[in-house]
Protein backbone atom coordinates (compact mmCIF):
# COMPACT_ATOMS: atom_id res chain seq x y z
CA UNK A 1 0.00 0.00 0.00
CA UNK A 2 2.35 3.04 -1.37
CA UNK A 3 1.37 6.68 -2.05
CA UNK A 4 2.45 9.41 -4.43
CA UNK A 5 2.23 12.98 -4.13
CA UNK A 6 0.30 13.84 -6.82
CA UNK A 7 1.08 17.05 -9.20
CA UNK A 8 -2.16 18.47 -7.58
CA UNK A 9 -0.60 17.66 -4.31
CA UNK A 10 1.99 19.71 -5.18
CA UNK A 11 0.69 22.51 -7.06
CA UNK A 12 -1.48 23.39 -4.04
CA UNK A 13 0.65 23.49 -1.32
CA UNK A 14 3.42 25.47 -3.99
CA UNK A 15 0.14 27.94 -4.19
CA UNK A 16 -0.86 28.14 -0.48
CA UNK A 17 2.98 29.60 -0.10
CA UNK A 18 2.48 31.39 -2.80
CA UNK A 19 -0.23 32.89 -2.09
CA UNK A 20 0.54 33.66 1.67
CA UNK A 21 4.13 35.14 0.96
CA UNK A 22 1.61 37.76 -1.44
CA UNK A 23 -0.57 38.61 1.08
CA UNK A 24 1.99 39.09 3.66
CA UNK A 25 4.23 41.49 1.71
CA UNK A 26 0.37 43.17 1.07
CA UNK A 27 0.20 43.22 4.91
CA UNK A 28 3.74 44.80 5.13
CA UNK A 29 3.24 47.48 2.93
CA UNK A 30 -0.10 48.81 3.65
CA UNK A 31 0.49 47.78 7.52
CA UNK A 32 0.29 50.37 10.47
CA UNK A 33 3.81 51.14 11.58
CA UNK A 34 3.89 47.87 13.61
CA UNK A 35 4.81 45.55 10.68
CA UNK A 36 8.48 44.23 12.41
CA UNK A 37 6.67 43.04 16.06
CA UNK A 38 3.67 41.81 13.54
CA UNK A 39 6.04 39.56 11.88
CA UNK A 40 7.51 38.39 14.64
CA UNK A 41 4.27 37.73 16.17
CA UNK A 42 2.89 35.50 13.98
CA UNK A 43 6.06 33.71 13.35
CA UNK A 44 5.94 32.87 17.15
CA UNK A 45 2.21 31.89 16.44
CA UNK A 46 2.47 29.64 13.32
CA UNK A 47 6.06 28.03 14.74
CA UNK A 48 3.89 27.03 18.48
CA UNK A 49 1.20 25.98 16.39
CA UNK A 50 2.79 23.71 14.36
CA UNK A 51 5.32 22.68 16.38
CA UNK A 52 2.67 21.47 19.19
CA UNK A 53 0.30 19.53 16.58
CA UNK A 54 3.53 17.69 15.38
CA UNK A 55 4.63 17.12 18.93
CA UNK A 56 0.59 15.74 19.77
CA UNK A 57 1.49 13.04 16.87
CA UNK A 58 4.35 11.74 18.55
CA UNK A 59 2.40 11.94 22.09
CA UNK A 60 -0.88 9.99 20.33
CA UNK A 61 1.67 7.76 19.34
CA UNK A 62 3.33 6.59 22.42
CA UNK A 63 -0.61 6.41 23.92
CA UNK A 64 -0.87 3.72 21.37
CA UNK A 65 2.03 1.69 22.58
CA UNK A 66 1.92 1.81 26.29
CA UNK A 67 -2.28 1.25 26.38
CA UNK A 68 -1.72 -0.75 23.28
CA UNK A 69 -4.29 -0.08 21.41
CA UNK A 70 -4.81 -1.76 18.23
CA UNK A 71 -7.64 -0.02 16.39
CA UNK A 72 -4.88 3.04 15.83
CA UNK A 73 -2.01 0.49 14.18
CA UNK A 74 -3.30 1.09 10.69
CA UNK A 75 -3.32 4.47 10.74
CA UNK A 76 -0.08 4.83 12.46
CA UNK A 77 1.81 6.12 9.90
CA UNK A 78 -0.61 9.49 9.34
CA UNK A 79 0.70 10.28 12.65
CA UNK A 80 4.56 9.44 11.72
CA UNK A 81 4.31 11.51 9.04
CA UNK A 82 3.06 14.59 11.04
CA UNK A 83 5.91 14.08 13.43
CA UNK A 84 7.71 15.22 10.35
CA UNK A 85 6.96 18.42 10.22
CA UNK A 86 8.75 19.05 13.96
CA UNK A 87 12.15 20.39 12.94
CA UNK A 88 10.58 22.92 11.05
CA UNK A 89 8.41 24.17 13.38
CA UNK A 90 10.96 24.11 15.78
CA UNK A 91 13.29 26.22 13.77
CA UNK A 92 10.51 28.77 13.36
CA UNK A 93 9.69 29.18 17.21
CA UNK A 94 13.94 29.02 17.66
CA UNK A 95 14.04 32.20 15.23
CA UNK A 96 10.98 34.52 17.39
CA UNK A 97 12.83 32.96 20.55
CA UNK A 98 16.49 34.18 19.55
CA UNK A 99 15.14 37.47 17.88
CA UNK A 100 12.95 38.52 21.43
CA UNK A 101 16.10 37.06 23.56
CA UNK A 102 18.50 39.64 21.93
CA UNK A 103 15.81 42.54 21.55
CA UNK A 104 15.28 42.30 18.34
CA UNK A 105 11.66 41.89 19.19
CA UNK A 106 9.77 42.18 22.13
CA UNK A 107 7.69 39.31 23.20
CA UNK A 108 8.56 38.18 26.80
CA UNK A 109 8.50 41.63 29.58
CA UNK A 110 10.90 39.71 32.24
CA UNK A 111 13.67 39.56 29.14
CA UNK A 112 13.87 43.43 29.73
CA UNK A 113 17.12 45.17 31.13
CA UNK A 114 16.74 46.31 35.23
CA UNK A 115 13.38 44.60 35.86
CA UNK A 116 14.54 41.90 38.48
CA UNK A 117 17.43 45.12 39.86
CA UNK A 118 15.76 46.49 42.77
CA UNK A 119 17.79 49.28 42.03
CA UNK A 120 16.63 50.24 38.34
CA UNK A 121 13.41 52.49 37.49
CA UNK A 122 12.22 49.67 35.75
CA UNK A 123 12.18 47.11 38.65
CA UNK A 124 9.16 45.09 38.63
CA UNK A 125 8.45 42.90 41.99
CA UNK A 126 6.12 40.49 40.47
CA UNK A 127 9.30 39.74 37.36
CA UNK A 128 11.51 39.55 40.54
CA UNK A 129 9.75 36.82 42.43
CA UNK A 130 9.75 34.68 39.24
CA UNK A 131 12.79 35.18 38.55
CA UNK A 132 14.39 31.90 40.08
CA UNK A 133 12.52 30.45 36.87
CA UNK A 134 12.01 33.00 34.17
CA UNK A 135 16.04 33.95 33.28
CA UNK A 136 17.23 33.97 30.10
CA UNK A 137 20.26 30.98 30.82
CA UNK A 138 17.20 29.05 32.20
CA UNK A 139 14.46 29.40 29.67
CA UNK A 140 16.85 28.27 27.09
CA UNK A 141 17.84 25.28 28.68
CA UNK A 142 14.74 24.06 29.45
CA UNK A 143 14.01 25.46 25.16
CA UNK A 144 16.86 23.37 23.80
CA UNK A 145 15.84 20.22 26.28
CA UNK A 146 12.36 20.19 25.41
CA UNK A 147 12.49 20.49 21.84
CA UNK A 148 16.35 17.91 21.72
CA UNK A 149 14.10 15.07 23.57
CA UNK A 150 10.94 15.57 21.39
CA UNK A 151 12.74 15.18 18.33
CA UNK A 152 15.27 12.93 19.34
CA UNK A 153 11.81 10.49 20.17
CA UNK A 154 9.89 11.56 16.81
CA UNK A 155 12.98 10.27 15.25
CA UNK A 156 13.44 6.87 17.15
CA UNK A 157 9.83 5.74 16.41
CA UNK A 158 9.97 6.43 13.07
CA UNK A 159 12.78 4.59 12.75
CA UNK A 160 12.20 2.07 15.16
CA UNK A 161 8.79 1.47 12.67
CA UNK A 162 10.75 1.29 9.36
CA UNK A 163 12.71 -0.83 10.81
CA UNK A 164 10.30 -3.23 12.29
CA UNK A 165 8.65 -3.73 8.86
CA UNK A 166 12.26 -5.74 7.80
CA UNK A 167 12.67 -8.28 10.44
CA UNK A 168 12.99 -11.51 9.56
CA UNK A 169 10.17 -13.70 10.92
CA UNK A 170 12.77 -15.80 13.17
CA UNK A 171 13.06 -12.25 14.79
CA UNK A 172 9.44 -12.28 16.17
CA UNK A 173 8.99 -14.64 19.42
CA UNK A 174 5.04 -15.25 20.24
CA UNK A 175 3.87 -13.14 17.39
CA UNK A 176 5.66 -10.21 19.08
CA UNK A 177 8.82 -8.04 17.51
CA UNK A 178 11.66 -6.70 20.08
CA UNK A 179 11.13 -3.67 18.35
CA UNK A 180 7.47 -3.71 19.46
CA UNK A 181 8.61 -4.82 23.19
CA UNK A 182 11.05 -1.48 22.75
CA UNK A 183 8.88 0.94 21.54
CA UNK A 184 6.25 0.16 24.69
CA UNK A 185 9.08 0.70 27.19
CA UNK A 186 10.42 4.29 24.99
CA UNK A 187 6.85 5.22 24.89
CA UNK A 188 6.26 5.13 28.53
CA UNK A 189 9.53 7.29 28.74
CA UNK A 190 8.76 9.58 26.53
CA UNK A 191 4.83 10.02 28.19
CA UNK A 192 6.71 10.97 31.03
CA UNK A 193 9.12 13.71 29.84
CA UNK A 194 6.10 14.53 28.06
CA UNK A 195 3.84 15.08 31.01
CA UNK A 196 5.94 18.06 32.28
CA UNK A 197 7.40 19.72 28.91
CA UNK A 198 4.12 19.91 26.93
CA UNK A 199 2.90 22.01 30.41
CA UNK A 200 5.91 23.77 31.34
CA UNK A 201 6.83 25.05 27.42
CA UNK A 202 3.27 26.17 27.21
CA UNK A 203 4.16 28.39 30.79
CA UNK A 204 7.57 29.41 29.18
CA UNK A 205 6.74 30.18 25.30
CA UNK A 206 3.28 31.51 25.64
CA UNK A 207 1.80 31.85 29.37
CA UNK A 208 5.08 34.34 30.71
CA UNK A 209 4.29 37.04 27.82
CA UNK A 210 1.38 37.92 30.17
CA UNK A 211 3.90 37.84 32.62
CA UNK A 212 2.01 39.30 35.81
CA UNK A 213 -1.09 36.44 35.13
CA UNK A 214 -0.81 32.94 35.79
CA UNK A 215 -3.27 30.28 35.98
CA UNK A 216 -2.69 26.37 37.06
CA UNK A 217 -5.28 24.90 34.15
CA UNK A 218 -2.97 27.17 31.53
CA UNK A 219 -0.46 24.15 30.77
CA UNK A 220 -3.81 21.92 30.32
CA UNK A 221 -5.50 24.08 28.05
CA UNK A 222 -2.77 24.51 26.24
CA UNK A 223 -2.09 20.41 25.63
CA UNK A 224 -5.96 19.99 24.97
CA UNK A 225 -5.49 22.94 22.17
CA UNK A 226 -2.60 21.09 20.33
CA UNK A 227 -4.19 17.82 20.70
CA UNK A 228 -7.66 18.85 19.25
CA UNK A 229 -5.50 20.24 16.55
CA UNK A 230 -3.18 16.96 15.69
CA UNK A 231 -6.47 14.81 15.40
CA UNK A 232 -8.35 16.95 13.28
CA UNK A 233 -4.91 16.74 11.01
CA UNK A 234 -5.15 12.92 11.11
CA UNK A 235 -9.10 12.94 10.61
CA UNK A 236 -7.95 14.83 7.30
CA UNK A 237 -5.49 12.98 5.55
CA UNK A 238 -7.30 9.86 6.42
CA UNK A 239 -10.57 11.17 4.26
CA UNK A 240 -7.70 12.71 1.87
CA UNK A 241 -6.02 9.01 1.53
CA UNK A 242 -9.17 7.48 1.47
CA UNK A 243 -10.05 9.28 -1.75
CA UNK A 244 -7.02 8.52 -3.49
CA UNK A 245 -8.22 4.64 -3.50
CA UNK A 246 -4.55 3.71 -0.42
CA UNK A 247 -5.18 3.06 2.90
CA UNK A 248 -7.41 0.48 1.84
CA UNK A 249 -7.18 -1.44 5.38
CA UNK A 250 -9.00 1.54 7.13
CA UNK A 251 -12.31 1.29 7.28
CA UNK A 252 -15.42 3.43 8.30
CA UNK A 253 -14.85 2.00 11.83
CA UNK A 254 -11.56 3.28 12.28
CA UNK A 255 -12.94 6.97 10.78
CA UNK A 256 -15.60 6.77 13.35
CA UNK A 257 -12.99 6.28 16.07
CA UNK A 258 -10.58 8.79 15.10
CA UNK A 259 -13.52 11.45 15.02
CA UNK A 260 -14.81 9.85 18.26
CA UNK A 261 -11.38 11.33 19.72
CA UNK A 262 -11.60 14.83 17.59
CA UNK A 263 -14.93 15.03 19.51
CA UNK A 264 -13.99 14.24 23.26
CA UNK A 265 -11.21 16.46 22.57
CA UNK A 266 -12.88 19.51 21.68
CA UNK A 267 -15.26 19.07 25.08
CA UNK A 268 -12.31 18.71 26.87
CA UNK A 269 -11.06 21.99 25.89
CA UNK A 270 -14.37 23.77 25.61
CA UNK A 271 -14.28 22.49 29.01
CA UNK A 272 -10.90 23.74 30.06
CA UNK A 273 -11.54 27.10 28.05
CA UNK A 274 -14.67 27.62 29.95
CA UNK A 275 -13.38 26.00 33.45
CA UNK A 276 -10.36 28.64 33.67
CA UNK A 277 -12.83 31.68 32.74
CA UNK A 278 -15.19 31.10 34.65
CA UNK A 279 -12.70 30.80 38.06
CA UNK A 280 -11.51 33.73 37.30
CA UNK A 281 -14.42 35.93 36.33
CA UNK A 282 -16.11 34.39 39.16
CA UNK A 283 -13.19 35.60 41.83
CA UNK A 284 -12.87 38.98 40.40
CA UNK A 285 -9.32 39.52 41.29
CA UNK A 286 -7.63 42.11 39.39
CA UNK A 287 -4.39 41.25 38.97
CA UNK A 288 -6.25 37.94 37.08
CA UNK A 289 -9.03 39.45 35.37
CA UNK A 290 -6.44 41.67 33.45
CA UNK A 291 -6.11 38.78 31.56
CA UNK A 292 -9.51 38.56 30.13
CA UNK A 293 -9.73 42.43 29.75
CA UNK A 294 -7.51 42.71 27.66
CA UNK A 295 -8.78 40.24 25.26
CA UNK A 296 -12.47 41.27 25.39
CA UNK A 297 -12.17 45.31 25.34
CA UNK A 298 -9.37 44.39 21.57
CA UNK A 299 -9.91 40.87 20.61
CA UNK A 300 -13.75 40.00 22.13
CA UNK A 301 -15.04 39.01 18.51
CA UNK A 302 -12.13 36.15 18.31
CA UNK A 303 -11.74 35.15 21.63
CA UNK A 304 -15.33 33.93 22.09
CA UNK A 305 -15.67 33.00 18.31
CA UNK A 306 -12.75 30.17 18.92
CA UNK A 307 -15.02 28.64 22.12
CA UNK A 308 -18.47 28.99 20.54
CA UNK A 309 -16.99 27.60 17.35
CA UNK A 310 -15.09 24.50 19.00
CA UNK A 311 -17.58 23.78 21.38
CA UNK A 312 -21.00 23.76 19.24
CA UNK A 313 -19.98 22.64 15.36
CA UNK A 314 -18.60 19.23 17.03
CA UNK A 315 -21.64 18.95 19.64
CA UNK A 316 -24.56 19.35 17.08
CA UNK A 317 -22.79 18.39 13.92
CA UNK A 318 -20.48 15.30 14.96
CA UNK A 319 -22.73 13.62 17.78
CA UNK A 320 -24.61 10.78 15.81
CA UNK A 321 -22.56 7.96 15.02
CA UNK A 322 -23.33 8.27 11.29
CA UNK A 323 -22.01 11.86 11.09
CA UNK A 324 -18.71 10.56 12.54
CA UNK A 325 -18.65 8.57 9.50
CA UNK A 326 -19.17 10.96 6.71
CA UNK A 327 -17.10 13.48 5.32
CA UNK A 328 -19.64 15.58 4.31
CA UNK A 329 -19.88 16.43 8.29
CA UNK A 330 -16.61 16.04 9.08
CA UNK A 331 -14.69 17.91 6.92
CA UNK A 332 -16.34 21.05 7.44
CA UNK A 333 -16.34 20.63 10.85
CA UNK A 334 -12.88 19.89 10.91
CA UNK A 335 -11.34 22.53 8.80
CA UNK A 336 -13.29 25.20 11.04
CA UNK A 337 -11.81 23.77 13.99
CA UNK A 338 -8.32 24.01 12.71
CA UNK A 339 -8.18 27.31 11.65
CA UNK A 340 -10.42 28.10 15.25
CA UNK A 341 -7.30 26.97 17.22
CA UNK A 342 -5.07 28.73 15.11
CA UNK A 343 -7.22 31.52 16.44
CA UNK A 344 -6.80 30.61 19.92
CA UNK A 345 -3.13 30.54 19.75
CA UNK A 346 -3.02 33.73 18.61
CA UNK A 347 -5.53 35.28 21.04
CA UNK A 348 -2.77 33.85 23.46
CA UNK A 349 0.22 35.76 22.30
CA UNK A 350 -1.32 38.95 20.25
CA UNK A 351 -2.86 41.00 23.58
CA UNK A 352 0.47 40.53 25.34
CA UNK A 353 2.79 41.63 22.33
CA UNK A 354 0.69 43.89 19.89
CA UNK A 355 -1.70 45.17 22.63
CA UNK A 356 -4.93 46.93 21.05
CA UNK A 357 -2.93 46.81 17.35
CA UNK A 358 -3.17 43.05 17.07
CA UNK A 359 -5.66 41.80 14.53
CA UNK A 360 -6.55 38.96 11.92
CA UNK A 361 -5.18 40.74 8.52
CA UNK A 362 -3.69 39.90 5.82
CA UNK A 363 -0.08 39.42 7.35
CA UNK A 364 -1.90 36.69 9.89
CA UNK A 365 -3.75 34.85 6.88
CA UNK A 366 -0.44 35.48 4.64
CA UNK A 367 2.07 33.49 7.12
CA UNK A 368 -0.42 31.00 8.49
CA UNK A 369 -0.97 29.75 4.50
CA UNK A 370 2.69 29.77 4.11
CA UNK A 371 3.50 27.48 7.31
CA UNK A 372 0.42 25.61 6.12
CA UNK A 373 1.73 24.89 2.24
CA UNK A 374 4.54 24.28 3.86
CA UNK A 375 3.37 21.13 6.34
CA UNK A 376 1.05 19.64 4.07
CA UNK A 377 3.94 19.09 1.58
CA UNK A 378 5.79 17.87 4.58
CA UNK A 379 3.60 15.93 5.81
CA UNK A 380 2.49 14.31 2.05
CA UNK A 381 6.29 13.45 1.52
CA UNK A 382 6.86 11.90 4.50
CA UNK A 383 3.80 9.40 3.49
CA UNK A 384 5.00 8.80 0.03
CA UNK A 385 8.92 7.57 1.96
CA UNK A 386 7.25 4.02 3.59
CA UNK A 387 4.53 1.72 2.88
CA UNK A 388 1.08 3.15 4.47
CA UNK A 389 0.81 -0.90 6.14
CA UNK A 390 2.74 -1.36 8.88
CA UNK A 391 4.89 -4.72 8.89
CA UNK A 392 5.40 -6.99 11.79
CA UNK A 393 3.05 -5.37 13.75
CA UNK A 394 1.35 -7.83 16.33
CA UNK A 395 -1.33 -6.21 16.60
CA UNK A 396 -2.54 -5.18 12.57
CA UNK A 397 -4.63 -7.91 11.90
CA UNK A 398 -6.86 -6.90 14.57
CA UNK A 399 -6.43 -3.47 13.81
CA UNK A 400 -7.81 -4.43 10.41
CA UNK A 401 -10.66 -6.15 11.46
CA UNK A 402 -12.28 -3.54 13.58
CA UNK A 403 -16.16 -3.29 14.00
CA UNK A 404 -17.51 -0.52 16.52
Amino acid sequence: MEYTISSKAKITSITLVVVGLVALLAGMFTGDGHTDQRLWANLLVNGYFFLTISLSAVFFLAIQYVAEMAWGVTTQRIFQAIMSFMPIGAGALLLALIASSLHYTHFFHWMAEGVTDPESHHYDAIIAGKSAYLNLPFFWVRAILFIAVWLFFANWFRRSSLKEDTLDLSQITDGVSPIYRKSIKMSVFFLIFFAYSSVASAWDWIMSIDVHWFSTLFGWYAFSGMWISCMVVAVVLVLYLKSRGVLKDVTEHHIHDLVKWMFAISMLWSYLWFSQFMLIWYANVPEETAYYLARFENYKLLYLGTFLVNFILPFFILMSRDAKRNAIFILPVALIIFFAHFIDVLVMVFPGTLFEHGHLGSVEIGMFLMFLGVFIFTILRALSKAPLAIKNHPMYDESIHLHT
